[in-house]
Formats: C-alpha cells, sequence, structure tokens
C-alpha cells in the first residue's frame, strides 16, 4: 500500500467519524427536545390535576360548610323550642300549683 492510499482511508475514516459524531449530536438533540415536550405536557397535566384538586376541596369546603351552619341553626331552634317548652311547662305548673293552693285555703 502506497502511502496516498493509507491517507486517503485515515481520511474516509475521519469523515465517516465526523458524520457519526454529527448524526449521534443530532439524535440526541432530537432526544433532548421529545424528553423537554414530554416533560412540558406532564408538568401542564400535572398543574391540570392539582388545580382540580384544589376546586374540588374548595367545592367540598363550601357543602360541609353549609351543611354545619344549617345544623347548627336547627339546633339553635330546637333549643329555643325546648327553652320555651320548659318556660310555659313552669308557667301552667305555677298557675295550677296556685290555684291548688287557693282551693285548700
Amino acid at each position: 500500500m502506497s502511502d496516498e492510499t493509507e491517507y486517503d482511508l485515515d481520511e474516509v475514516n475521519a469523515t465517516r467519524d465526523a458524520e457519526a459524531e454529527a448524526k449521534t449530536r443530532a439524535e440526541n438533540r432530537a432526544e433532548r427536545a421529545e424528553r423537554a415536550e414530554r416533560m412540558a405536557r406532564e408538568g401542564a397535566q400535572a398543574m391540570a390535576e392539582h388545580h382540580a384538586a384544589i376546586k374540588a376541596m374548595d367545592e367540598r369546603t363550601v357543602r360541609l360548610r353549609s351543611l354545619r351552619l344549617a345544623k347548627e341553626a336547627a339546633d339553635a331552634q330546637t333549643k329555643a323550642a325546648e327553652k320555651e317548652a320548659k318556660a310555659a311547662g313552669k308557667g301552667t305548673a305555677k298557675k295550677a300549683a296556685s290555684k291548688k293552693t287557693t282551693a285548700k285555703g
């Protein structure tokens, strides 16, 4: 083999190496771009799920608060009615007791 032929082979190999390296770099860039795009999509989906969870929690909080307030109002009404019933019962008992004492005396 002549020196010229060896030089040509080295040049061909160097060209192949450069082409392979360029191809690898391009593939790596494409993979990074794909990964970045996928991460952006997944991030947007995760954020949407997060906001949906917050909205659901807020809706449950509002519903539970309204139920609690309604129960407290009903309890207050029941307590007031019981208090009125006791007061009315005591007044009737006092009138009945005074009638008994006047009847005896």
